[in-house]
């Protein structure tokens, strides 16, 4: 036929055609088009008289989440279907910049009688496409990455209450239709009350899941993740992947995986997509968590910020807010800057030096391998478990840690509790004194003592549209140091953070702001009152102090 002139050479150039087929679509069975598939593409052309270029789509491979073969209802039609599902980078309709935008392609197999025979043609594409898109090299910050194939076990907690209260709808709408297209699995369980999570991966047999996803704030995955490590079995427990989805009002976790896979800014439901996106690719890295004690409570692990001053305060009295989403941090904002608070305090800190960072960067410096079947084994980058490709998707929902016998808790009777005998579960901190004993004499002590705010930050974004620590990654090993001394005018400090949501805060040269790289830092309150938060939730208001543990987490980044 003349037309089959204008397909692709299978034989030439580095990216050659490993399959070809010509399918009509679903809808329209009077037109027909030349599909190919290299190993970096799937290649879709409409088999007409007019020019190439305007026929031919090309979608990468990369930005396949799945595929899948099937038939439908109708025994008369011994057609078989092929659909494949991308979330390719497009330009917005009505907005500058692009976003990933789902795209389906859905074919219509008919070239024999026998139904069967159809089918398995489409199964053989199907488990082409997969393959290709699995084999496909994923190159970040030098480290490769590459994808398993193995059937994955996801336990999905969503928080209702969260944000705007729209959790829920999100994940009916968005979420369940990408891991369904994924061939993911997953047991959807509800939180109903605050530490549910806590309480449930700490008594939870692990052994059920391969990753644990939270589609909430981040407060949520601060339950998760404390949780964990309070298990007696920490760490085994913690080495199971974590990933996050957007579903409150900060979502800075998900803006931080979503600014670390290196695509523009996006907000809201853009950025539900670009995080579901990225979890259905299933790519582990490692993530740092920061212990944190207090003057009188248990020990703390936190894997985004802890606040005093300002921020502190502005998060937590914005509460009051919270049905704007996003808008109550800049409301917040504004009416904390009307009556602006200066904190008494003493700050010191151990500095990352140059040499530990150096050596900090040749550790992480690893041919990385693809990782075996035990959680526990995970390389410091490697990927999330995939479902068997023949096996169908099978979603569960559970509204409570106990229903349908779904998690097997596990008694620990005969563990004394930590609040019985203060044992603490977790890595050792090797850097810190007791809190009554004054900082060791390699530590920097800060001369001031009026503070407006002091962050430490382990992520690179505080909110969506907030970067407050540009050149932070998920596992650099260091805390990034911030604080601003009292003086500063109100004007001042508002383009501080107005520069904030783009991450060019430290480029305004403002005279107040301190900005370190540090490995532990102590904290003394002076004022009698204020506001302390560890990603966001409130906790004791007293001296602290806190040190890095590097990759002690591991976190799905696609």
């Amino acid at each position: 036929m003349e037309l089959r002139r204008a397909e692709p050479d299978r034989n030439t150039g580095t990216n050659p055609v490993s399959l070809y087929g010509e399918f009509t679509v679903t809808g329209n069975r009077k037109v027909r088009y030349a599909v190919s598939l290299t190993e970096r593409d799937l290649i879709v052309q409409r088999l007409t008289s007019t020019p190439v270029g305007r026929n031919k789509v090309v979608l990468s491979l990369k930005d396949c989440v799945g595929c899948r073969a099937y038939r439908q209802d109708d025994n008369a039609d011994p057609a078989a279907y092929l659909s494949a599902y991308f979330y390719p980078l497009k330009r917005r309709w009505m907005s500058s910049g692009v976003s990933r935008q789902r795209v389906e392609q859905c074919f219509r197999l008919s070239a024999l009688q026998d139904p069967r025979a159809n089918l398995e043609e489409a199964e053989k594409w199907a488990r082409a496409v997969r393959e290709r898109s699995a084999r496909q090299q994923y190159l970040r910050d030098g480290v490769s990455m590459s994808e398993l194939s193995r059937p994955c076990r996801m336990m999905l907690l969503v928080n209702p209450q969260s944000g705007k209260g729209q959790a829920l709808t999100l994940y009916n709408n968005t979420i369940q239709r990408m891991l369904n297209e994924a061939g993911v699995p997953h047991t959807l369980v509800i939180t109903e009350r605050q530490n549910h999570a806590r309480e449930m991966v700490r008594e939870a047999d692990l052994s059920q899941w391969d990753a644990l996803v939270i589609m909430s704030g981040d407060g949520l995955l601060f339950e998760v993740i404390n949780g964990l490590l309070e298990r007696a079995d920490w760490e085994e427990a913690i080495q199971i992947p974590l990933g996050i989805l957007p579903g409150g009002s900060g979502n800075a976790l998900a803006a931080s995986i979503h600014h670390y896979s290196g695509a523009s800014p996006v907000s809201s439901e853009e950025l539900l997509v670009s995080c579901g996106f990225l979890l259905c690719k299933g790519l582990v890295s490692r993530m740092d968590l920061v212990s944190i004690h207090l003057s009188s409570s248990p020990r703390l692990f936190s894997f985004l910020s802890l606040a005093w001053g300002f921020v502190a305060d502005v998060d937590i009295e914005s509460e009051k807010y919270r049905h704007v989403g996003a808008a109550r941090f800049t409301v917040g904002t504004l009416v904390r800057l009307a009556s602006l608070r200066v904190y008494k305090g003493k700050l010191a800190y151990l500095p990352a030096t140059e040499e530990y960072n150096k050596e900090e960067a040749l550790r992480n410096n690893v041919t990385l391998h693809h990782c075996n079947n035990q959680a526990s084994s995970l390389s410091p980058a490697s990927v999330l478990c995939r479902p068997s490709r023949d096996s169908p998707c099978e979603n569960t929902f559970h509204n409570s840690c106990h229903s349908n016998n779904s998690l097997k808790v596990r008694r620990t009777e005969s563990t004394p509790s930590r609040s019985a005998n203060k044992s603490l579960t977790g890595p050792p901190d090797s850097l810190l004194l007791p809190l009554d004993q004054p900082p060791p004499s390699d530590w920097v002590v800060v001369q001031e003592e009026d503070f407006v705010l002091m962050l430490a930050m382990y992520q690179s974004h505080l909110a969506e549209d907030l970067m407050a620590a540009p050149g932070a990654a998920s596992d650099d090993g260091v805390i990034h140091l911030f604080y601003v001394r009292g003086g500063i005018s109100r004007t001042a400090l508002l383009k501080l953070f107005l520069a904030m949501e783009k991450g060019a805060h430290l480029a305004t040269n403002c005279q107040h702001l301190v900005y370190t790289k540090v490995r532990a830092l102590r904290l003394e309150p002076y004022s009698p009152k204020g506001i302390i938060t560890v990603d966001g939730e409130v906790v004791e208001y007293g001296p602290l102090q806190a040190e890095v543990h590097r990759g002690l987490a591991r976190l799905i980044t696609g």
